[in-house]
């Protein structure tokens, strides 16, 4: 068996045309949706994401503002701008990239931010509406891999998911969507016991952990579907996920690839929150 490719680029690329085409929508209507991004310091990772986000935005029609900051940028002037973003009613979206100088408390800055403008989906009133099935916003990347599921027509009821991580960004939102689709869920992580017993019982394995070769061949049950949200380096230098392709993808039914698969649609989920976060305010101010 060779695995299905799940191509996120494809699937992103489309996607964002439909954006465009309800942001078009919005426009005819007097309003244009406007995402504002904060970069503090000079993170040379995070300067590529920033500028891969505005650049999304501009391909989409979306207003973007990016604020450059020096890393000296104190927490309450942080702070403030947040407030005063929350008061712009030209902004649908506020992103503060992460992560922040030492001296400023990510968290308290993520809860400073309007959870109707929470377009990352980090903030507690997001992750308490994800658990209680409440409407909110999704964090973009496990967002993105339900898409893709959803994208090969996957039905994920009745079926075993195992999740390797449990991060607040990815492991612990995307047990919770799985959940939503009557899925059941097993979470692994740094201190579980015999990973490899889990993952063979899988239909579904969402590996997001940053570790190279979490995931191997002889880990994956014949016909599972594999999500890779790792992203890592090889010993040349080349981009790679956490799972290792060459072996997985002679096992499972679809995979995704690193890059190309889920990267790409993390970005165009950020890009729907805020279209969604501009049509609700649409809808409030009618």
């Amino acid at each position: 068996m060779t695995a299905s490719i799940i191509d996120g680029s494809a699937l992103s690329a489309l996607l964002r045309e439909q954006v465009s085409d309800r942001v078009n929508a919005l426009q005819t209507r007097g309003i244009k949706a406007g995402l504002a991004v904060i970069l503090v310091g000079d993170n040379q990772a995070s300067q590529v994401y920033v500028r891969n986000k505005v650049k999304a935005c501009e391909q989409t029609g979306i207003h973007s503002v990016l604020e450059k900051h020096d890393a000296t940028l104190s927490e309450a002037d942080l702070l403030a701008r947040v407030h005063a973003l929350n008061h712009d009613n030209s902004i649908h979206g506020i992103l503060v990239q992460l992560p922040l100088p030492a001296h400023i408390d990510a968290q308290k800055v993520i809860e400073a931010i309007a959870p109707e403008k929470d377009v990352d989906g980090f903030h507690v009133a997001s992750a308490g509406a994800l658990m209680t099935g409440l409407p909110g916003f999704w964090p973009c990347t496990p967002h993105g891999c339900m898409k893709m599921l959803e994208h090969i027509g996957y039905s994920l009821r009745g079926k075993h998911a195992v999740v390797i991580g449990r991060s607040n960004i990815v492991g612990k939102p995307m047990a919770m969507m799985l959940l939503q689709q009557n899925a059941t869920v097993t979470v692994c992580h740094s201190a579980t016991v015999d990973l490899k017993a889990h993952t063979l019982q899988a239909d579904v394995i969402v590996a997001a952990v940053g570790k190279r070769n979490v995931l191997t061949a002889d880990m994956v049950k014949p016909g599972a579907v594999v999500i890779d949200v790792g992203m890592n380096r090889d010993d040349e230098g080349k981009l790679c996920g956490d799972v290792d392709f060459a072996g997985v993808s002679q096992v499972a039914s679809y995979i995704t690839p690193v890059p190309g698969g889920v990267g790409p649609m993390t970005i165009t989920m950020l890009l729907v929150n805020t279209l969604e976060s501009a049509e609700r305010h649409a809808i409030s101010t009618a």
